[in-house]
């Protein structure tokens, strides 16, 4: 059996023989034996745990991984399994809210040429004048609210909702994603990047950046699901 220096595996990786004693000492690869003299022997398995949590942190994070790998080192293979599928099933969220947005980019594209900015109204709407405008009941225009679509500010004097013409653009946008059978968490979601975003243009590039970002991370997953395998296997025989 071949045996490593921790200064052997942290050259792979580009990190100081001290990180590696780290890693092991807080569980992320497993203990090493010692020799007599009291110096690490770390075999090819110890290699492949390390190659196996640098890869998952570009897929699920340094907070994730390091849970997957502290729970393979003791021993409880299925808790290491539910936290990667929750990052699996994040990721799936949000390559539906990028559909979703882009649906919405669709949508306002098609609607102007150029740079499309919420309309313009001579005062703010109540909320029974924006319900009246969508077609909804008021009730469905406070579920948005609570649901974190819609932020309307109040009258100081009254109290009541006012909705500028801010609010209305998000409100228009969550009724077109409602028809599309978007759940409410999501539209809130896209709503907030659109809101950041400000116009057409700036929201196709900060679509453009999240989608790259999505595949970068999908890809990354895989990568870190072979790694894991493979370190997995030597953990069986």
């Amino acid at each position: 059996m071949m045996y490593f220096r921790p200064a052997d595996l942290a050259h792979e990786h580009g990190l100081s023989p001290q990180s590696v004693r780290n890693y092991e000492r807080d569980g992320l690869i497993p203990p090493a034996r010692r020799t007599e003299s009291g110096y690490r022997r770390y075999t090819e398995k110890h290699a492949a745990a390390l190659r196996a949590y640098r890869a998952l942190i570009p897929a699920h994070g340094y907070a994730e991984s390091g849970a997957i790998m502290r729970d393979i080192t003791a021993g409880r293979l299925n808790e290491a399994l539910a936290t990667i599928d929750r990052s699996h099933a994040e990721l799936l969220r949000d390559r539906g809210t990028l559909d979703a947005v882009a649906e919405v980019l669709s949508h306002l594209t098609g609607r102007s040429t150029g740079t499309w900015r919420a309309p313009k109204s001579i005062q703010p709407y109540s909320i029974g004048e924006l319900a009246h405008r969508l077609g909804v009941n008021v009730a469905t225009i406070r579920k948005w609210e609570t649901s974190g679509v819609l932020a309307p500010v109040r009258r100081p004097e009254t109290g009541h909702r006012m909705y500028d013409a801010s609010d209305v653009r998000d409100a228009e946008l969550a009724h077109f994603l409602r028809r599309g059978r978007y759940p409410l968490e999501l539209i809130a979601t896209v709503v907030q990047q659109v809101r950041a975003a400000g116009d057409t243009q700036a929201l196709a590039a900060a679509l453009a950046d999240w989608r790259q970002r999505v595949t970068a991370r999908g890809l990354a997953m895989l990568n870190a699901a072979a790694q894991l395998a493979s370190y997995l296997a030597m953990e069986e025989n």
